[in-house]
């Protein structure tokens, strides 16, 4: 078997490997943070974990199958492990990159969602409390100045 073709079939194969194991370990991970993101609607939170995995893989496999071909033969042990090296280096920063934007663009998400939780009064106002007298404080109206 040509060796171009035996890298081709261990990137496939890593390259899906790795894939699957990155969205299985952020979906699963994933869940606490988004509940939280989501103010603890863990129904929403699962629903948005799937189309993200959904997302996810379909990025990364998209990427796996454009990145394949290869311009150069493989004519022997080095290069194969130079051409892999190459390709499943670039399959990992791409993976690291994905998981980055997925962090950034949900805990801008959650800050947001702590800021408005921060903007509510814990107590409702309860009445008004007239301000106390003293030469500190301004006369009463018609009071005459």
């Amino acid at each position: 078997m040509d060796l171009t073709v035996v890298a081709y079939i261990v990137y496939l194969l890593i390259s899906v490997a790795l894939t699957v194991w990155v969205a299985r370990t952020l979906s699963r991970n994933g869940k606490i943070f988004l509940a939280d993101v989501l103010h603890g609607n863990e129904k929403l939170a699962d629903a948005v974990n799937h189309l993200l995995v959904v997302g996810f893989y379909l990025v990364n496999f998209g990427f796996v199958a454009l990145y394949l071909s290869q311009d150069d033969a493989v004519l022997d042990a080095r290069a194969l492990f130079e051409a892999l090296s190459v390709k499943l280096g670039v399959v990992l920063l791409v993976l690291g990159v994905m998981h980055l934007g997925n962090v950034y663009v949900l805990n801008k998400i959650r800050r947001r969602g702590v800021m408005e939780r921060e903007q509510i009064p814990p107590v409702p106002p309860q009445g008004w409390t007239a301000p106390a007298k003293g030469p500190w404080a301004p006369p009463a109206p018609g009071a005459g100045a």
